[in-house]
Order: structure tokens, then sequence, then C-alpha cells
């Protein structure tokens, strides 16, 4: 896998001062991305044992509260055994980060088995280790720059944690956007 660029001290993506790592590669292709050159699987720098060090480090300042992992794509399938490998080393060695990750994939498509454009044996690791998910492409003529922490009213930000917790009984997405509604 590869990477764009890697920022401390983010306060965009996500609640609190956080490390951001933006991943290199993205099938989706919306219309005005904020991120296009991370289309491209080879854009960027290899993410390598350093990097990951690095990130680990960062997430250890007590003004840290966590981790974010966007794109590109965290979820597209080439970059899934590399994501899983992060989150579940920081839930293991940093445990007071919370971890969200932004996909143009859905929850309901990450989840489904027979879903082979993004459903891996990754997949359902990642999202145990995940707090929030911020699911869904974004939708130019849905653009809404008073969204907090998404940038189109399609997507979703979602409590992994309970949805999956309720998601086999009643296939409950526990979608928290009024959390974030300004």
């Amino acid at each position: 896998m590869n990477f764009g660029q890697i920022f401390e001290c983010d306060i965009a993506n996500g609640e609190g001062c956080r490390t951001s790592l933006f991943v290199s590669g993205c099938t989706h292709h919306c219309r005005e991305c904020f991120n296009p050159e991370t289309w491209n699987f080879d854009f960027g720098e290899p993410y390598t044992d350093k990097t990951e060090e690095f990130i680990i480090e960062s997430l250890r300042s007590d003004y840290i509260r966590g981790l974010s992992i966007l794109g590109g794509e965290p979820m597209e399938p080439e970059n899934q055994p590399v994501v899983r490998q992060l989150v579940e080393r920081v839930k293991s060695e940093v445990p007071k980060a919370d971890i969200w990750i932004y996909s143009g994939y859905t929850i309901e498509e990450l989840l489904d088995e027979g879903n082979t454009r993004c459903h891996t044996e990754d997949t359902l690791p990642i999202l145990q280790k995940t707090d929030i998910l911020v699911d869904g492409e974004f939708v130019l003529e849905k653009k809404n720059i008073m969204l907090k922490f998404r940038g189109s009213s399609n997507q979703r930000i979602i409590d992994v944690p309970a949805t999956l917790q309720r998601y086999g009984k009643q296939r409950d997405i526990l979608v928290l956007a009024e959390k974030y509604m300004v």
C-alpha cells in the first residue's frame, strides 16, 4: 500500500486532535473529489514499518485523541491487509486512541460477504477495531459545507461497535449524524 500524506494534529477529520493517514488508491472516482491524486494506487510513498511506527508514536501524545484513515479509499481490497494490521496494532498498543475510517463504501456493502468489490477476509476485523465509520461516496449534488466531518449529505457517521452489535439481529445501522449537525 502507498500513502499520500500523514497529518499530525489534524482537527478536520474526526473529533479532537488526531493523526490522519491518507492512503492511496480509490476506484470510486467521485466527481470533484477533494483528493483525486490519491485515486492512483502508486501515488505517494510506500507504507513501511517505519511509517507505521511513526503513526503509533504520534498517537501516544496525550493531546492526540485518535487516528483517522482516509484516502483514497482505505477499504479497497488492496489496502485492507495493511489497514487491518495498523488498526489492530493501534488498539493493542494505544488503546486510548479511537479510530475513524472514511470510506466511499457503505457499511452495508462492507458487511455483505457476497460483495467482492470491497468485502475481504480483512473487512470485518477492520470494522471490529473501528469506532466511527464515515461511509458513502461524495456526491457533488449533495455537497454541504455546513456538515461536520463529511462532504455530502448522503454520507453517514456511524457508531461501528453499536452497529455491529445490533446489525445481525435487526440489520440496524446506528447513524450519529444528529450529533454532528451544525
